[in-house]
Formats: structure tokens, C-alpha cells, sequence
């Protein structure tokens, strides 16, 4: 089996989507690319696709990835190139290379998010993110299943910055914009750690520590994720090591250079 990488978005109003309606309209987008998929065996055989730690319901994001297995080899960019016109405008594949080294998911170390604050101010953001980082533990509370859950929301966050006041809007057009008043604009860095945090609960966490509530929900949006290096504070891409394996002299695919233009490293 040809085993394939995929980093795909969720732009636009199809943040909104959930880790259950992307895999449907992938596995039609798969139908519709006649790709040659390799099949589990069994009573009820289904196509080898992989996920790796998926973005929230309601979250926008530029960096999510996947793993398919195929029974007959195809170019990655080729490749790439059908299952994103397959796929509906917001959920685009922007990246595809040949799994050469074992282990994609345990690169996913860390993400990096935006959160844009619409109706707060640059100065109480400010203060609010101080009080956070200060904090030894931010204890935030979340339903689960199994219950309401509590945890330290501190201890994940490898860094958190107000970086503007009036950026442009996020990747896709996710600006999440309610007018023209003062928009915050958070960069956050969080470590993939067991629980879980994500932006919901660091948001919880400003409030709890500095009573920061924006009058409108935040718009949040994942701009990477990828390993952690943690003198430099940048999560680079997690696709790399596959890159750098491929054969000597065998060249990038078409479509595939500048769909990946942008995933080097991003700052903290």
C-alpha cells in the first residue's frame, strides 16, 4: 500500500462543520476522485483513512491532516489536486506528500491559534493575558460526557500574546468581525497535552482570572500545528520528515509547491 498525507482547511462558514460531516463529504469526495482506495477487511470493509487530532466544532483552521492508504500508487500532488476539487469551497486540500516516516501523530506536539477578540480593547486584553500567564494554575471547568470536568488551563500554554489591536482578518476570511469597534487579537500556543486544552478553555481561564468576557463569541482559528521547539517557540511542519525521506532527485509534484508555500514555521 502507497500510504498518502493530507493537510486540508476549514475555512469560512464551514468551521462550523463537525469532525463527522468533514468525514462523509471526504469519503465522497474519495468516490468522486475514483480514488484506489485500500479497504479494512472484515464483514463491513471501509476505506483506511486516518485522522489526527481535529480541530473543534465551530473553529476555523489552516492546518488539519490526515493519513489514506491506497491500493495502487498515485502522485501526491495529482492527488491532491482531485480531492480538492472534489471537496466543497472552504474544505480545501492545500498540502499532500508521501508518508515516508512512521509516526505523524506524535509530531502533533503543539498548535498554534488565533483568537480575535471582537469588542475588546487592546490594553484589556493585555492586562488579562498578564494575569493569565502569572497565574502558577488557572483551574477552568468543562462539561464532558461524563460529567463536569476540572483542570489547570495554565499548564498547556507554552505562550500567549495580544499581537494587534487591527489585524487583517484570519486566513479564509474567518475575520469573525461584528463592526467597527476595538478587536483584540490573540496568538496562542498550547501544548497537545492529556486533558485537552483548548482555546474555550483558555478563554474560560482569562475570564476567571481577569474577568475578560467579550461581548460576542470569539472567532478562533488554528493556524498550525506541528512539533514544538521550545527554545525558539515556533510549532514548524509536521510534513517535513517525509519531504526530506523522499528519493534523491525525484522532484516536488505539480500543484504541491504552492500549496505549501506557507507552512514553514510559525512564531509564537
Amino acid at each position: 500500500m502507497q500510504r498518502i498525507r493530507l493537510r486540508y482547511t476549514k475555512r469560512g462558514r464551514l468551521r462550523f462543520t463537525s469532525h463527522r460531516d468533514f468525514q462523509r463529504a471526504f469519503e465522497r469526495a474519495l468516490r468522486r476522485a475514483e480514488v484506489p482506495m485500500a479497504y479494512s477487511a472484515g464483514f463491513t470493509p471501509h476505506p483506511k483513512v486516518s485522522y489526527a487530532n481535529a480541530a473543534p466544532t465551530g473553529t476555523g483552521s489552516e492546518a488539519e491532516f490526515l493519513e489514506i492508504a491506497l491500493a495502487r500508487p498515485r502522485d501526491p500532488g495529482a492527488l491532491r489536486e482531485l480531492l480538492d476539487a472534489s471537496l466543497p469551497a472552504g474544505l480545501d486540500i492545500v498540502d499532500a506528500v508521501e508518508a515516508r516516516v512512521p509516526g505523524l501523530a506524535d509530531r502533533l506536539t503543539a498548535s498554534v491559534w488565533e483568537l480575535r477578540l471582537d469588542g475588546v480593547a487592546q490594553g484589556e486584553a493585555e492586562r488579562a493575558v498578564g494575569a493569565f500567564l502569572a497565574a502558577d494554575t488557572v483551574e477552568v471547568e468543562r462539561r464532558t460526557k461524563n460529567g463536569v470536568r476540572t483542570f489547570d488551563a495554565r499548564a498547556a500554554v507554552a505562550d500567549l500574546r495580544v499581537v494587534s489591536e487591527q489585524a487583517a482578518p484570519a486566513a479564509g476570511g474567518d475575520s469573525g468581525s461584528a463592526g467597527t469597534g476595538p478587536c483584540a487579537i490573540l496568538r496562542l500556543v498550547v501544548r497537545h497535552a492529556t486533558p485537552a486544552v483548548r482555546p474555550d478553555d483558555v478563554l474560560s481561564g482569562l475570564r476567571a482570572v481577569a474577568d475578560l468576557a467579550p461581548p460576542v463569541p470569539a472567532a478562533v482559528t488554528r493556524l498550525a500545528q506541528g512539533p514544538l521547539d521550545e527554545e525558539s517557540g515556533t510549532v514548524t511542519d509536521p510534513l517535513a520528515a517525509d519531504r526530506e525521506a523522499e528519493p534523491a532527485g525525484r522532484t516536488t509534484a505539480p500543484g504541491t509547491a504552492a500549496a505549501t508555500a506557507g507552512a514553514g514555521p510559525v512564531p509564537a
